[in-house]
């Protein structure tokens, strides 16, 4: 590993005692079974009403989960978890001395993504610059707390959780369990974040086709992320019309083989 750079705002929760997983496995996204130390997960904790409260990167370290969370929604999930702690032997606090640094952790949700790695603070050796960090989750495809979304504004399925192994629907009851797992249920999902291409992108604006088929919600350059509705994006595919973004054209990034184009497709019966 030749440097620890610093992610920007991210933070460090520790979560410790004897009931921690079982805390764990009743209120957020991802199950705590077959844990091993090291290993990530990717989970959320969510409104009774199926939202997004905030995401997080965990991992089982020396008996301790450490959740790597946006800063801005760290001291509202501390709150959360306190709330949902009740008489459970559980220590859970903000790790002041740990940080997030660029390291030998393989990010879950992408290969594309920098490896990642929580560390003492007196490890790091300078920030990973935002524009970097930025650049390269939107190659990914990668949503994130702060940038796309804040706290109860969207459905795990609209930033792709489901995808990227955030959230597992056969563990028992989680917080907003019976929301998430009815629109799974559903069989196609009509929102999701999806990568972007084009001269005119800015954050907010609307992306058209004849109407409006999404919003940009992160962008860096010619590259970005749009929250889309899929049925509008396939009617506009088999319509041929153009679809732009502030007037200048943009393309919805998708590969033949990939859950995108097989999503999309899964709408062209109904349009």
């Amino acid at each position: 590993m030749e440097c620890m750079n610093t992610f920007p705002n991210r933070a460090v929760l520790r979560l410790s005692g004897p009931d921690t997983l079982s805390l764990l496995e009743r209120t957020v996204t991802n199950t705590v079974a077959n844990w091993q130390s090291g290993e990530m997960r990717y989970g959320a904790l969510l409104t009774p009403q199926g939202k997004i409260i905030a995401d997080f990167l965990a991992v089982l370290s020396s008996g301790d989960i450490l959740l790597d969370v946006h800063e801005d929604a760290a001291a509202d999930l501390e709150k959360r978890l306190k709330m949902f702690r009740l008489r459970a032997d559980v220590t859970i606090e903000r790790a002041e001395d740990l940080c997030v640094v660029t390291g030998d952790w393989a990010d879950v949700r992408s290969a594309e993504l920098p490896p990642r790695q929580i560390v003492s603070v007196d490890a790091a050796v300078g920030p990973l610059l935002p524009g970097a960090w930025h650049a390269a989750r939107l190659n990914a495809g990668i949503p994130e707390w702060g940038s796309d979304y804040r706290a109860a504004e969207v459905f795990p399925t609209d930033i792709n959780m489901d995808i990227l192994g955030g959230i597992d629907y056969r563990k028992g009851c989680f917080v907003g369990q019976e929301v998430a797992s009815r629109m799974k249920r559903k069989g196609t999902i009509r929102k999701r974040t999806l990568r972007v291409q084009g001269p005119g992108l800015t954050v907010g604006a609307d992306i058209t086709a004849n109407t409006m088929i999404g919003t940009v919600t992160s962008c860096h350059g010619e590259n970005g992320l749009a929250l889309i509705r899929l049925d509008r994006l396939a009617a506009q595919a088999l319509e041929g019309a153009e679809t732009t973004c502030n007037d200048q054209p943009v393309r919805v990034i998708s590969d033949p083989d990939d859950w995108v184009t097989h999503e999309i497709g899964a709408f062209y019966i109904d349009v």
